[in-house]
């Protein structure tokens, strides 16, 4: 997919957000680089499962549904592991943001993930997405089994990431974010 002018809508949290970066992510480093039209809904600390109102569900259905998305990328939420919500609980947030992207924005649909981190919650988050994804049509970017992402030296890691959950600036410019457009530009339209 090219992605020069194209509308790309982003749901997430934290990660999405660029909270350890002054709000910066790969969405607004991929709408400098690529050209693309950034729809970034992320707000910090938020879950998947539809716990209040700022949920991923509830921040999903407040999108004007006659906007033309060419492309919705959707962060698995750690804070969905962190907070102990209960998978099935998370599962049906994830259905329900498949079933409303697929409907209501008839564009591809892409899930990613945080690179790896010590937790057994968030590695079943991920075997979920697996096992969706062989019901419904979406992409998964997994950078949390990445070899290559987990594969940079300890001082590397250190300059991208602000914590295990958190990349920093640089690491969203210059680790995260080439990865996006490597994977976004390989996806059929």
């Amino acid at each position: 997919m090219k992605l020069y002018g194209k509308t790309v809508l982003f749901l997430g949290s934290s990660v999405t957000y660029g909270s350890a970066a002054g709000g910066v992510s790969f969405a607004d480093l991929m709408a400098e680089s690529c050209g693309i039209v950034c729809i970034k809904e992320a707000v910090s600390g938020t879950t998947l499962a539809d716990t209040n109102r700022k949920s991923y569900v509830a921040r999903l259905k407040k999108v004007n549904a006659d906007t033309k998305v060419d492309l919705f990328i959707c962060q698995l939420s750690t804070n969905d592991a962190a907070k102990k919500i209960p998978l099935q609980k998370t599962e049906d947030a994830i259905r329900f943001i498949l079933q409303y992207a697929e409907d209501t924005f008839a564009c591809p649909i892409l899930f990613y993930t945080g690179t790896y981190f010590e937790s057994e919650a968030y590695e079943a988050m991920i075997h979920l997405l697996y096992d969706l994804q062989k019901e419904y049509d979406f992409y998964i970017l997994d950078l949390f089994n990445d070899k290559t992402m987990q594969g940079i030296s300890p001082d590397l890691y250190k300059k991208y990431m602000h914590d295990p959950v958190h990349p920093t600036f640089v690491g969203y410019k210059e680790w995260w974010t080439p990865k996006f457009i490597t994977f976004c530009e390989s996806l059929t339209e």
